[in-house]
């Protein structure tokens, strides 16, 4: 029998759901990994961009160093860019300061961000 490994996107929670779990693992690091995915749904799934935007800021600048919330929250807004074709200028430079970050410090965010970073750049037309 072979087993197989999938990945599944995250679906969108409710807003008083997704706002409790990101609160719960800006205090408490253990509820990093379920933040994670709640995050990356609500970027992917969630039709009120000025929350999912909010929302990835709040991740991208409350997150202590080193967390992979941070590198996360760069590329969710990646996502966001795409699926909305905008970013409040916040969020654009949030992104960047991500994305520099990142380069200068990977220990500091991930490379996520670069990724981030870069779907940004091209879906609002940045380069």
């Amino acid at each position: 029998m072979h087993s197989h490994l999938s990945f599944e996107n995250p679906s969108a929670l409710p807003h008083d759901a997704v706002v409790e779990v990101l609160e719960r693992a800006l205090r408490d690091r253990s509820a990093e990994y379920e933040a994670a995915s709640v995050l990356v749904g609500t970027a992917l799934n969630d039709d009120d961009q000025q929350f999912v935007e909010h929302w990835c800021m709040e991740v991208g600048t409350r997150a202590v160093p080193g967390s992979p919330l941070l590198g996360l929250a760069g590329l969710c807004l990646g996502h966001t860019a795409r699926r909305f074709g905008r970013l409040s200028d916040g969020a654009l430079a949030l992104a960047e300061s991500l994305a520099a970050r990142a380069e200068a410090d990977p220990s500091d965010v991930d490379g996520r961000a670069l990724d981030g970073y870069d779907d940004v750049r091209s879906f609002l037309h940045l380069w």
